[in-house]
Formats: structure tokens, sequence, C-alpha cells
């Protein structure tokens, strides 16, 4: 295995970490901005932002309690929502943790998987050798607090902004996710038809009367623990062994 990673110095590492962080962390900021908006516009501070994104570093995860939260949903919908949503990062975490080496101490383990995000992951797996902490520590810290700053400053306009115009700024979000949709649905046929029955089932859920009374987050957890499993079963991925070291 590469070991350019594990012989450099733990400050290179940091520093290095820190510096690749950087244009995550702004694109943190862009994108957090519309996040904080929704969390104004369900009631939530700009205190309460903070936390909430830097103790949540997804914004899926996010966005799926802020919005069953203005749903007025239960702590047991909220708690199982957010684990569904948030469920790919345990596998991301079991590839990470076949990165790292033996001698890595739980207690860096642990402070490793907090910050596991799609982009930090991306930029830990692609280094070569073993996974240092010190890596993942430095862009963590370059990256999490624009993240957490991006929700409370946007928290902080919505709540002054009038309520038309801060309705047009949350639209922005669906436009992350759209972003995060729409590349893979245009290269994968069956990822194209599951959206379209998503969309189709969710407005269904919402307008028939046999559905409309049900809460919105048991809704949603239904749906995405219905959709993903059937399409789990009836497309399954092919495996795929991969080049040894």
């Amino acid at each position: 295995m590469n070991t350019n990673q594990t012989d450099a110095s733990t400050f290179d590492l940091f520093k290095r970490g820190f510096r690749n962080g950087i244009p995550i962390g702004l694109g943190y900021l862009a994108v957090s901005f519309s996040l904080g908006i929704a969390a104004s516009n369900v009631g939530i501070n700009g205190t309460q932002s903070f936390f909430a994104s830097i103790l949540c570093l997804a914004s899926a995860g996010e966005y799926a309690g802020f919005t069953l939260i203005g749903a007025g949903a239960s702590y047991l919908e909220m708690a199982v929502m957010t684990f569904v949503v948030n469920a790919r990062y345990m596998l991301m975490s079991c590839s990470m943790s076949q990165r790292m080496s033996p001698d890595t101490s739980v207690i860096h383990r642990t402070c490793m998987a907090y910050s596991i995000t799609d982009e930090l992951f991306a930029l830990a797996i692609a280094r070569p050798g073993y996974l240092r902490p010190e890596y993942s520590y430095g862009a963590t810290l370059a990256s999490a607090p624009l993240w957490a700053i991006g929700t409370t400053l946007g928290c902080i306009a919505g709540n002054i902004m009038p309520a038309n115009l801060a309705s047009a700024f949350s639209v922005a979000l669906f436009g992350m996710f759209i972003a995060v949709i729409v590349p893979p649905a245009r290269t994968n046929r069956v990822i194209a038809y599951l959206i379209a029955i998503c969309f189709a089932l969710s407005a269904a859920a919402h307008y028939l009367p046999s559905l409309s009374s049900i809460s919105s987050g048991t809704k949603t957890i239904v749906l995405t623990v219905a959709i993903s499993a059937i399409a789990a079963i009836v497309h399954p991925q092919a495996q795929r062994e991969d080049n040894a070291e």
C-alpha cells in the first residue's frame, strides 16, 4: 500500500486537509444559507440552526428534520426519518474503516465518523495509503464551521426578510436536491424511473383522502423505505470485484 500519507508529519497532513477542505466549506456556506431559510420558515432561530448544523452535517437529514418540525411530527418519526435519510453514511463509514491503519484508536475512528459527508468522504477516500485522522480533522475544521455559519446566516436573514422573499430564497434548496438527482438520472434509466415514481406516489399520498390524514413524517418514512426496498429487489446492483491493491 502507498505510504505517502502515512509518512507525512501530523501537522503537514492537518494543513493539507485544511487547505483541501476550504473549497468544500465555501460550497457549504452557499448551500446551507438556503437551509437556514428553510429553518426560519418553521420557527427555528439562529442559535438553534447553528447547533443543528454543527451537530448534523447532512443537508438532506437536516432538511428532513426541519420539515418534520414544521409538520408537527413526533420525536419518533423524526428519529426514524433522520436514520433512514442518513443511512448511506454507515456504508461510507464501513468503506473508510477498511482504509484506516489497524492502530487507529476508537476515539479517532469515532471523531472521523462524525465528519463523514458526501464531499469529505470523497476527499478522504481519494487519498493514497492509510487514512490518517489529522487529514480528516483539517478538512473538517475548514468546512464544518462554514456549514453551520451559513445555516445561521440564512436563518437570521429568513427571520428578518418579508415572508414572500424568504419563501423565494427557500426554493434554492430544492435546486440543490435537483442537482443531486438529475446527473444520475440522465445516465441510469432505472434511477430516472424511480424518481418519477417517487414524485407520483408523494403527490398521491398528499391528495388521496385515504392517505392525506396520515402525518407527513410517517408518509415520508413509508415511501422512502418501501420504494428503495422494492427497487433493490427488482433492480439489484451487479456485484463487482475490485482489483487488489
